[in-house]
């Protein structure tokens, strides 16, 4: 029965969650802000008590920035000096007028949809509402408080950080904070974050700065209606398969005091917007909130997919309340119709399964974690979100974590994972340590917000998952938040789990069975949904950070590491100099320099330390800090190619690999593989490799290699090669085997021990060249060394690159004279694409990579560099 109820069947899921015409309207508005008149900071801060203009959606950071009244926070080390902004109380005005119509209507209503955090709203002198939770939407009535001409909005802004800590400091026994301000604006023993909802990473995290921000960060709304509204529109699926979709079209509907009826219409529109369904039916409508359901039928529907198993068609759903004459009787949600199960099957040896199943097709989930795109929410854009899950979808990725120490993205994150079939793991917005879950009034506070956010964003067909948060449960258990606490205070430690509980394990599993149009619910990740251990490799899901983390792993015990779903792992690296260059001059950049250590937050600046750890054990000691860059890409990209292939190629036992992260907050060292400009790490480049629906997979450990051939799709024929040469291109031994590729599985190729492979040669000149051909052509390939790079004997000055045009485009050649290792091609700061890079390539060898941009050709030859492993 436990596992039975785990198999949660789906749905229909939607794409932009938009009425048509627009449900409600974007305020209208002339903004302002100032640092409240009497804040404490004012002294040291004169003249900011003086009313500018303001930008909302914005922040009060960006508000400054625009007004040149403080530096630039991603450039150099900035951030010491702007930690005051997290301790002021701000004010926002909006001035602004309201038509004749509206002013008509007996219904009004403001619509907040982000104020951060601590807020007390007037309007015209009057209050209107007081806010403390910048997940969610706040809404007010405000019939008979407008007026034709100079509405005045007032919002004021209270520090979260005074407004929290002292009571947090009162406290006797304090729960789990996440990382400590070294700037001395909190004590490290009395950390607020955890206990204020808003985005956790504006405290600071491992892979960005401490901003603490506050403003209007999402849109402010006026709606005005009459005797009723149409306030949502959801539509749930019943039964769906190649031959037909039940469907249910739910409808809430606020009628005003007096009951009355209307007429709803639902008209479902095909991909190619041609009507498919069309219904009418008349309702009455009692005082106050109603449900309205319609059911559909669709013969032959054309389900929505996941990006490699299908198109990802979706349909478009109208409806209207009495004709839909205006905007707040009208609703139109685009769609996507598909199921989802999270698959639990117990094996034999008492694991448990972690697989999700799309339309009854288990998927591999090959993908990367996300986290916020900057530190300012307001400032990243559609076309950033674009860019970025873009390259995860061209790096072959099907599957986005969004983590939850940032915020509920906007709809156009989820828009465009819908049209490109990424599916979406969505926490809940805890990102780690503790919260106060048993404070009843900030578990009312959060199951609100869940429900916002769940309603706003279930239409999405990309969302395959609801997580209630990141690593609070193997931080209670695994890391001695638990044990501490109940060894200081027992009775404190154990409302503070019965809290964890009544939260994770039951408030937010209950909104998301009552509002998420049947999602999965997971309680926390890693976990095994509150079972007895948290992070487990044979049960749950699994973050995996003894490589890189404590104790410090090499990249090998990747191999030795066999969970059921890999939903963290990761290795860090730098970006590109080009990147660098935008925040540090170049007499500033140094492995151990201020600046650089003010972007390396990972040990609280000391990272480097680490990843010069990691270098050296594969790569040797760096020349300067462009080697040292380049080496951090390098040795990245490598080691998390080694763990995912293993993931892989574990498949079914493992059915999925996330690894951490796919992108930045702002500019700086982290685990992304796309940096903060949108620029691609060589992890990146690799991923698209590791990630191909086939592959190879050649994992060398303790003087074994095993080779695994992988494929996602269809049973392929094929043959798989192996050549053993030295580095000058002499083979000395070689085999060609046909094989049938297993669909959607993984085929053995063999192990092969470094003796039989070598056969006496010298393993610093030798490598063995494992590759997968189909059609007469290499479509995989890895080479395998003996012993480490650093080791290895490689000729120096064995690549050659020609520039040339070729049509509308350019084309670098590169030629190899003998075994070229980790070349990487690199333009600077110019504005090209690089088809391909991060290139092995063998003796006599010839490729050539397209490079796209509007650069002529005498600039992009000056510019260029190739770096690889043999010049060093």
């Amino acid at each position: 029965m436990h596992r039975l109820s785990l198999v949660v069947r789906l749905l229909l899921l939607l794409i932009a969650a938009v009425a048509f015409p627009a449900a409600a309207a974007p305020l209208q508005a002339q903004w302002e802000f100032r640092l409240l008149p009497g804040d404490a900071q004012g002294a040291s801060h004169p003249g900011l008590q003086q009313w500018r203009t303001a930008t909302v959606p914005g922040s009060v950071h960006t508000d400054l920035l625009a007004h040149d009244l403080i530096r630039d926070p991603y450039v150099g080390a900035a951030e010491a000096d702007l930690q005051w902004i997290g301790l002021a109380d701000w004010e926002y005005r909006a001035r602004f007028d309201v038509d004749a119509a509206t002013l008509a209507k007996p219904n009004a209503e403001l619509r907040f949809d982000g104020l951060d955090t601590y807020a007390e709203v007037s309007l015209n002198g009057r209050p209107l509402l007081r806010a403390d939770n910048a997940h969610r939407t706040w809404n007010a009535r405000v019939e008979g408080q407008l007026r034709a001409k100079d509405n005045e909005l007032l919002v004021v802004f209270r520090s979260p950080i005074r407004t929290l800590l002292p009571g947090v400091q009162a406290m006797p026994h304090k729960i789990a904070g996440n990382y400590p301000s070294p700037y001395g604006d909190e004590p490290k023993d009395a950390m607020v974050g955890n206990f204020a909802r808003k985005p956790a990473y504006h405290f600071g995290w491992d892979w960005g700065p401490r901003y603490v921000t506050a403003g209007v960060w999402r849109g402010v709304d006026l709606q005005a209606w009459d005797a009723h509204r149409l306030t949502d529109l959801a539509v749930r699926t019943e039964a769906l398969d190649a031959g037909q979709a039940k469907l249910a079209v739910q409808l809430q509907v606020e009628q005003g005091s007096a009951a009355g009826s209307a007429v709803v219409a639902v008209d479902v529109r095909d991909p190619e917007g041609r009507s498919v369904a069309q219904l009418q039916r008349s309702v009455l409508l009692k005082p106050g909130a109603n449900t309205v359901e319609i059911p559909v039928e669709l013969a032959d529907p054309r389900r929505w997919w996941p990006v490699g198993h299908g198109a990802q068609d979706r349909y478009t759903v109208q409806a209207r309340l009495d004709g839909g004459r205006s905007a707040e009787l009208a609703r139109e949600q685009r769609i996507g119709l598909r199921t989802v199960e999270l698959r639990r099957e117990e094996d034999d040896n008492g694991g448990q399964g972690f697989a999700f199943v799309i339309n009854g097709v288990e998927v591999f989930a090959k993908g990367a974690n996300v986290i916020p795109f900057d530190a300012f929410p307001a400032r990243v854009d559609a076309a950033r979100l674009r860019q970025v899950l873009t390259a995860a979808r061209d790096a072959n990725m099907n599957m986005l974590r969004n983590w939850g120490g940032g915020y509920y993205e906007d709809d156009a994150f989820f828009d465009i994972a819908d049209e490109l079939g990424l599916l979406v793991w969505q926490d809940f917005m805890f990102g780690g340590g503790m919260q106060p879950g048993y404070d009843p009034a900030f578990r009312a506070s959060v199951v609100a917000e869940a429900r916002d956010s769940v309603r706003r964003l279930r239409h999405h067909p990309s969302i395959v998952l609801w997580c209630g948060n990141n690593e609070e449960e193997t931080a209670w258990k695994d890391w001695g938040h638990g044990r501490d606490l109940k060894a200081a205070d027992p009775a404190f430690a154990a409302r503070v789990w019965q809290g964890y509980v009544d939260l994770f394990g039951k408030g937010l599993r209950q909104v998301v069975g009552e509002e998420g149009l049947g999602v999965p619910y997971w309680s926390s990740s890693p976990s095994n949904d509150l079972d007895e251990k948290a992070n487990d490799s044979t049960r749950g899901d699994k973050h995996y950070w003894q490589v890189w983390g404590n104790p410090a792993l090499p990249v090998q015990a990747y191999l030795r590491e066999t969970p059921r779903f890999m939903s963290e792992y990761g290795l860090q690296a730098w970006p590109s100099l080009a990147t660098v260059d935008q925040i540090a001059s170049r007499d500033e950049q140094g492995i151990d320099s201020p600046v650089i250590r003010a972007h390396q937050k990972f040990m609280a600046g000391d990272g480097n330390s680490r990843l010069l750890h990691y270098i050296a054990l594969g790569y040797g000691t760096p020349k300067d800090f462009e080697d040292f860059v380049y080496l951090s890409q390098v040795m990245q990209a490598d080691g998390i190619a080694l763990a995912a292939l293993h993931h892989r190629a574990s498949r079914p036992y493992t059915m999925g690999s996330l690894y951490w992260q796919l992108n930045d907050v702002w500019p700086g060292a982290s685990w992304s593989s796309v940096d903060y400009f949108g620029r691609w790490k060589a992890l990146h480049f690799a991923a698209r490799r590791f990630f191909a629906p086939v592959t190879l997979a050649a994992l060398r450990d303790e003087g074994r290699t095993r080779v695994r051939l992988i494929n996602d799709g269809s049973a392929a024929d094929a043959r798989w090669r192996l050549r053993v040469m030295d580095v000058e291109g002499k083979v000395l031994r070689r085999r060609e085997v046909p094989v049938t590729l297993t669909a959607a599985g993984v085929t053995a190729v063999g192990d092969f021990a470094d003796a039989e492979l070598l056969a006496g040669a010298d393993p610093k000149r030798t490598v063995a060249v494992f590759e997968l051909l189909q059609d007469g052509k290499v479509s995989a390939r890895q080479v395998v060394g003996f012993v480490e790079a650093k080791d290895q004997t490689l000729q120096r000055q064995a690549l050659k690159a020609v520039l040339a045009i070729d049509g509308d485009h350019y084309r670098l050649r590169l030629q190899s004279a003998a075994y070229v290792r980790s070349a990487w091609i690199d333009f600077g700061a110019l504005d090209v694409q690089v088809e391909d890079n991060l290139l092995d390539l063998l003796p006599g060898e010839s490729r050539d990579i397209a490079v796209r941009g509007p650069v002529d050709l005498a600039t992009l030859r000056e510019a260029l560099k190739v770096k690889t492993l043999n010049d060093r």
